[in-house]
């Protein structure tokens, strides 16, 4: 529900306060580590669903299509937040409140240019170790070897029978994907994901594990 504070100019609206898609007891807004069940296999699921998600429409005559400087199917890190060209003309910005801000901030918003916050309206989750690529070709049929999907390529694809955009973005040059769907779908997806760990080691914690 949205709220009002009263200002000596009026009224002005706040969003509400974060709420994970994920309901289950044992993850936090924050995201909780699903630990490996075996020792060797450090794989580990997140839920950062908290992360600021913007997305960015421009044409490609207008200054900002130029600001976003980032091609289709690509991704690259400004400033703290991660900038992806996820489909022609359309960006997604992710990371800090004020990292992500910043950029829109800066952008020339003449001519043909929408910029929608789309944080709570879309689920993510960062899944992230070595057999992380193993667990997505379970669950989704695109090639995810590393001439197919780079470190910072982008791409859209159906994952477990659910939409999602997913950037491969390493981590200390550790194999990770971010994974974004509709928030609707975001238990079900997490779930899913949770449910392929099984070959791979991933575990949730005992009173979780099936």
């Amino acid at each position: 529900m949205l709220t009002s504070t009263r200002t000596e100019c009026g009224s002005v609206a706040e969003l509400p306060a974060f709420e994970s898609p994920v309901s289950r007891s044992f993850v936090s807004d924050a995201g909780a580590s699903m630990e490996p069940r075996r020792p060797g296999a450090a794989l580990t699921l997140h839920d950062v669903s908290v992360t600021t998600k913007i997305i960015v429409r421009a044409g490609p005559e207008t200054v900002a299509g130029h600001q976003m400087d980032t091609p289709f199917g690509a991704s690259r890190t400004e400033d703290g937040a991660l900038v992806v060209g996820q489909r022609p003309d359309e960006w997604i910005i992710l990371g800090p409140a004020a990292a992500s801000r910043a950029l829109i901030d800066g952008l020339d918003r003449s001519g043909h240019v929408s910029v929608i916050d789309h944080t709570h309206s879309r689920a993510l989750f960062r899944l992230t170790g070595d057999e992380a690529a193993s667990v997505l070709e379970k669950l989704c049929s695109l090639d995810w070897n590393d001439h197919m999907t780079p470190d910072g390529a982008a791409v859209s694809a159906s994952v477990a029978k659910v939409t999602c955009d997913i950037v491969r973005n390493d981590l200390d040059g550790t194999r990770s994907y971010l994974i974004s769907c509709d928030r609707s779908y975001g238990q079900y997806l997490f779930d899913a994901i949770l449910d392929a760990r099984h070959e791979f080691g991933v575990g949730a914690p005992a009173d979780a594990a099936g």
